[in-house]
């Protein structure tokens, strides 16, 4: 995976949020359904190395980039070929969950002690 999409566009000191969150949502929406599985570690994999490659300070994303109780709205990068999912599978599969404020906090703290 390439991971330049954070460090070209999440630039410190500022960090601008929506230029920040936008390189979240470029990288991570194509990858929803994985990403929102609770039976795999790929969204814990996804931010220790966005975490490694960016240099980010802990939290960066999961206190920037909100979009409402269901996570961020992916559906701007859905490709047309998603389409053909049913309406209810297109709901929850094209946003973040919860779940990756959860997978931040984790992570941040794990890498301050």
């Amino acid at each position: 995976m390439n991971y330049t999409i954070f460090t070209s566009k999440c630039k410190g000191p500022q960090y601008a949020p929506d230029l920040c969150c936008s390189a979240l949502k470029e990288f991570a929406c194509p990858y929803t359904d994985e990403i929102n599985d609770l039976t795999n570690d790929c969204a814990s994999t996804m931010f220790s190395y966005i975490s490694l490659y960016g240099n980010y300070p802990p939290g960066l994303f999961s206190s920037e980039c909100r979009e409402g109780k269901n996570g961020l709205n992916c559906s701007a990068y859905i490709s047309k070929s998603d389409n053909s999912t049913s309406i209810s599978a297109a709901r929850t599969s094209h946003t973040f969950l919860p779940l990756i404020a959860g997978a931040l906090v984790f992570l941040m703290g794990a890498l301050l002690l």
